[in-house]
């Protein structure tokens, strides 16, 4: 059944179809004693208590719980081979990512095990995470590729994601982003034009062409792609109809924020170490700073600097970065305790950086991302009257129920 009501709630959610920045990120709607009606999917009333219920619509009685939009993590590596367990007690013990990379560690450990795997084991691997995901309260999700550098395996990655996408009973909506440029595969050692030209006049034409993209991402940083080789492909992807998307500051200061800034990218991701001037880029440019404190956490790394980018008017999305690499982790009650405590995110604008604004970073801000008549009834049921659990509840789960499309998902399912 696609058609619920939800009573008694404490609604609280972002407003619009695009990204709240600086200020507005705390700006949320919030009705005490509310009702959510679904119908057919999609939200179609939002306000104070209704108190007659309607044949035909399931009712949940919410007895005042925090009820928000289905969180969205605009940043994952979920379709992959492998596990790298040696390599994160290599880091620990103190060998750095990219020394780890350039030993044939790193991402090739991974595109060499996604390319041995089959298509039916990448698919109950990312089902298994999709899984664990709802039950944290995700209802939309953006996969990369970008463990195949070759058109293959490429291909197979997001023939993957379209199969969960196309199943009618999921739970979790996937938002597909080619990332070829993921790293320069071994077989274009030395050639990075080389491998640029592929992917721009093979890979882009033949996705569009398949639908099995959105969104185009690179890897733009220091011993991976250069500013010209990120810009040269970012730009053939959005004329292309593409959105298109950085991995940008990562490693070292690079000038990929201002890129984003430049290109008016839909988001830049990673950020650790964006300049002021990349910080002032993508605000004039609309760009979502996407960022990753699992990541940071998992590397050791200072944190992105959230709170200076929502004070410079930037609109700031949360997400989880889960890979197998350098944060094998979806755990959205640890992202949202390392956002508050460490990167100094108020409640309130945590909430907007992983509903509305992770919407936004994926292109999908005007139907999910907000509890707003017309938008998908993607939905959360924490087991609490107050959302300031969610950093409280460090590392564990406050999510009752996950609402997907006016499903109502058990705990366990």
């Amino acid at each position: 059944m696609n058609n619920l009501i939800i009573k008694n709630a404490h609604i609280i959610t972002p407003q619009g179809t695009s990204a709240q920045c600086g200020r507005q990120m705390s700006e949320l709607l919030k009705i005490a004693r509310g009702t959510v009606e679904v119908t057919d999917g999609r939200i179609s009333y939002v306000g104070e208590n209704l108190e007659e219920d309607k044949p035909g619509y399931q009712v949940l009685d919410a007895k005042g719980r925090v009820v928000l939009p289905g969180f969205v993590d605009s940043h994952t590596h979920l379709v992959f081979g492998g596990y790298r367990p040696d390599e994160f007690v290599w880091r620990m013990n103190g060998d750095s990512y990219m020394s780890i990379m350039q030993r044939g560690g790193g991402i090739f450990n991974t595109v060499r095990a996604t390319r041995e795997a089959s298509f039916e084991d990448l698919k109950v691997k990312a089902e298994w995470f999709i899984d664990a995901m709802s039950r944290m309260g995700v209802t939309t999700v953006e996969g990369k590729s970008g463990y195949g550098l070759d058109k293959d395996t490429e291909l197979i990655q997001l023939e993957v994601m379209q199969a969960v996408n196309n199943d009618p009973n999921r739970k979790v909506d996937i938002a597909t982003t080619f990332l070829g440029a993921h790293a320069l595969p071994q077989e274009y050692a030395g050639q990075p034009d080389k491998y640029i030209d592929f992917l721009i006049n093979e890979m882009l034409p033949l996705i569009k062409s398949k639908g099995l993209a959105e969104n185009c991402d690179v890897f733009c940083e220091k011993g991976v792609f250069t500013i010209e080789e990120s810009r040269r492909l970012l730009t053939a992807a959005k004329a292309m109809g593409y959105g298109i998307k950085l991995h940008a500051d990562e490693i070292v200061s690079f000038g990929g924020a201002e890129l984003a800034g430049e290109l008016q990218a839909l988001s830049a991701d990673h950020l650790l170490h964006a300049s002021d001037d990349g910080i002032r880029a993508m605000q004039a440019g609309g760009v979502v700073a996407t960022l990753l404190p699992l990541t940071a956490f998992c590397l050791r790394e200072p944190y992105a600097r959230g709170r200076d980018m929502i004070d410079a008017g930037c609109a700031v999305a949360l997400a989880t970065d889960l890979n197998p690499g350098s944060c094998c982790s979806g755990s959205i009650p640890m992202l949202f305790a390392l956002a508050c405590i460490y990167m100094h995110l108020s409640v309130e604008e945590a909430i907007t950086a992983i509903t509305l604004n992770g919407a936004a970073a994926i292109g999908k801000a005007d139907s999910i991302g907000s509890i707003e008549v017309g938008k998908w009834g993607d939905l959360v049921m924490l087991d609490t009257d107050t959302p300031n659990v969610l950093p409280y509840y460090t590392g564990m789960n406050s999510v009752q129920h996950t609402i997907k499309r006016g499903v109502l998902l058990s705990p366990s399912s």
